[in-house]
C-alpha cells in the first residue's frame, strides 16, 4: 500500500536523481557524471562541488558525450551521461546503439524532462517514444520511476547494476508516496494494492494518477489491483501474469506513446501466456504541444478520469 499522495511537499523526480548522485559520489568512487550543458536541470551541482574531478562538461554535443561515456566505462568507471530525454535518445540513437549497447558498456543514461509533463517547451522536447526506442536495444535495462524517493533509489540501483541502463525522470514537482528508505530491485514490480476486479499497471508520473483513480473506483465498490511497473525492461512477467489470472482483465497507464511503451510490453506478455481484455491509457499516435503539465495530461487522455474510464471499459469487456 502506498502512503497518501503528498500534494503539500511535491518534489520533481529529477531532484531524486540529483540527491542520489550526491550520495553515490561519496560511496562509489568509480561513479562519474557527464552533462550536455544542463547541469542545473539535472541537479548535479552538489555532485560537482564535492567531486569536480569526476565531472565532464561535454557541452551541446550529446553524441560525443555518449562516446566519451563508453570510453570511461571501458576504463572501469561508472559513467552517468545526463541530458534531456529527447537528446539522450532521439538525437543520439546511433551512438547509443553502436558505442554502448552493441558492446554492452556499463553506461547509465540519465534522462530528464521526459513526456508531456515537460510542459511549456513543447513537442520538440516532449519525447514520447523513448521507452520504445531504448527497450528495443539488446541488453539495455529501462527504468521509469514514479516519484522523488523511487527515483533516488533507482539511481543507486542503476549504479550497482552491471550493464547499460536508461533511467527516465521528469521536470515537474510531483506528489510523493513511496517509502524514502525503500530498497529498489530492478525488474521487480511492486504491488501497491491488491484487488480482484482489474489489474492496473502504471509507470512513472502516471502511478500518481492511477492512485487517484483507484481511490475513486474503490468508492464505487471496484476492487483494483494496482501494480507499479518501474522497470519496463526486464519486465516482471510473472507478476503481470499472476495478477491478470486473478482479476481477468488489465489496464496500463503511461506518459508515452501507446505504440511501443508499457502497454505494448504487457500486451505481448498476456498474448503469449494469458489472453485477457485490456485497455491502454497512453498518447494516441500524436506529438505534444506547449502547455501546463496537468492541462496536457488532460488533453491527451492521461488524467485520473481517463484511467477510471479505461478500468470500467476493461471490466465491461471481461463480462461481455
Amino acid at each position: 500500500m502506498w502512503k497518501e499522495l503528498d500534494y503539500s511537499t511535491k518534489k520533481d523526480t529529477r531532484s531524486g536523481f540529483g540527491a542520489a548522485m550526491t550520495e553515490l559520489g561519496d560511496s562509489h568512487p568509480e561513479v562519474v557524471a557527464l552533462c550536455a550543458d544542463l547541469v542545473g536541470s539535472l541537479k548535479l551541482a552538489d555532485f560537482i562541488k564535492a567531486h569536480p574531478d569526476r565531472f565532464f562538461q561535454c557541452g551541446i554535443c550529446e553524441a560525443n558525450m555518449m562516446g566519451v561515456a563508453a570510453g570511461l566505462a571501458t576504463a572501469g568507471k561508472i559513467p552517468f551521461a545526463t541530458t534531456f530525454a529527447n537528446f539522450a535518445t532521439g538525437r543520439v540513437f546511433d551512438q547509443v546503439r553502436q558505442s554502448i549497447a552493441y558492446s554492452n558498456k556499463n553506461v547509465k543514461i540519465a534522462a530528464s524532462h521526459a513526456g508531456l509533463t515537460l510542459g511549456e517547451d513543447g513537442a520538440t522536447h516532449q519525447i514520447l517514444e523513448d521507452l520504445a526506442m531504448m527497450k528495443a536495444l539488446p541488453g539495455f535495462t529501462v527504468i521509469n520511476p514514479c516519484d522523488y524517493h523511487q527515483t533516488k533509489a533507482a539511481t543507486i540501483a542503476a549504479a550497482r547494476h552491471e550493464g547499460p541502463v536508461y533511467l527516465r525522470f521528469g521536470r515537474p514537482k510531483w506528489p510523493m508516496f513511496t517509502d524514502p528508505d525503500q530498497s529498489f530491485e530492478i525488474g521487480k514490480a511492486l504491488v501497491m494494492k491488491p484487488g480482484t476486479d482489474v489489474s492496473l499497471f502504471a509507470t512513472g508520473h502516471l502511478v500518481a494518477k492511477a492512485i487517484e483513480a483507484v481511490n475513486a473506483l474503490e468508492a464505487e465498490g471496484v476492487s483494483v489491483e494496482l501494480i507499479n511497473i518501474h522497470t519496463i525492461k526486464p519486465l516482471d512477467e510473472a507478476a503481470i501474469i499472476a495478477s491478470v489470472q486473478k482479476t481477468g482483465c488489465a489496464v496500463t497507464a503511461e506518459e508515452h506513446q501507446m505504440l511501443g511503451g508499457l502497454g505494448g510490453s504487457v500486451a505481448q506478455v498476456l498474448a503469449r501466456h494469458h489472453p485477457a481484455p485490456m485497455e491502454m491509457v497512453a498518447v494516441q499516435d500524436a506529438f505534444g504541444e506547449s502547455g501546463k503539465p496537468e492541462q496536457l495530461l488532460a488533453k491527451y487522455g492521461l488524467d485520473t478520469g481517463d484511467v477510471v474510464d479505461a478500468v470500467q471499459r476493461a471490466i465491461a469487456r471481461k463480462g461481455a
